[in-house]
C-alpha cells in the first residue's frame, strides 16, 4: 500500500468517527504517523484529502455493494436485495461504537457546505438507487412485488429507510434498531 493510500485510510477512519469538520490536519498527521511535509506532498489541503476519502469510500461501495451484489448475474433480484441488506447489517453493526454510515454521515454534514462533496455523494446515491430500482423492476416483471410499484421511487425510499435506520442505530447505540428496520424493508418488498 502506498503512503498516500495509508493517509487516505487513516483520514477515513478519523472522519468516520469525528466528522469532517471536527477532524484537523493534526489529527490526520498523528493517525497516519506523518509530518506536514509528507501530507502536503500528497494533498494540497484538507479539502483535497476529503475528496480523496470520498472517492475511496465510493469506490469501495461501488465495488462491494453495487457491482458485486446488486449487479451480480449469479443470483435473482430478490436474493441480491436480501444480500444487500445482509451486507449493510454486517457492515454497520460490527463496530462497537456504531459510527454510522461513512457516506451518509458525510452527506448529512457536508452537503450544505460544499457543492463538490454534495455532487460526488449524490452521484453515489443515484447509482445505488438505480441498481436497486433495476432489481425491483425485475421483481416487478416476475410478479414478485406489486406490479404498480414505481421502481425508482421505491429504491429511493428503501435507501432512505436504510440510511435512517443506520442513523437511529448510531444515535441509540443499538444494532437491534437497524435489524428491525431492515426486517421491515424485507417484508415491505416481499424479500422474506
Amino acid at each position: 500500500m502506498s503512503k498516500k493510500q495509508e493517509i487516505i485510510l487513516a483520514a477515513q477512519e478519523i472522519i468516520h468517527s469525528k466528522g469532517y469538520q471536527a477532524t484537523s490536519i493534526s489529527d490526520i498527521l498523528t493517525a497516519a504517523n506523518i509530518g506536514k511535509g509528507q501530507f502536503y506532498h500528497y494533498f494540497s489541503s484538507k479539502h483535497d484529502l476529503g475528496l480523496a476519502v470520498i472517492d475511496h469510500l465510493i469506490l469501495e461501495r461501488d465495488l462491494q455493494l453495487i457491482e458485486m451484489i446488486l449487479k451480480s448475474t449469479e443470483a435473482p433480484p430478490k436474493q441480491k436485495l436480501n444480500k444487500m441488506l445482509d451486507w449493510i447489517l454486517i457492515c454497520h453493526t460490527e463496530k462497537e461504537n456504531k459510527p454510522g454510515c461513512p457516506i451518509g454521515n458525510l452527506a448529512i454534514e457536508m452537503s450544505e457546505h460544499d457543492e463538490t462533496y454534495r455532487i460526488k455523494l449524490q452521484e453515489y446515491f443515484d447509482r445505488w438507487a438505480e441498481a436497486i430500482a433495476d432489481n425491483l423492476e425485475d421483481m416487478n416483471h416476475n410478479k414478485v412485488v406489486n406490479s404498480r410499484l414505481h421502481s425508482k421511487k421505491n429504491a429511493e425510499a428503501m435507501i432512505a429507510l436504510i440510511e435512517g435506520g443506520i442513523m437511529l442505530m448510531k444515535n441509540q447505540l443499538n444494532s437491534d434498531v437497524l435489524k428491525n428496520i431492515l426486517d421491515t424493508v424485507r417484508r415491505q418488498y416481499n424479500l422474506c
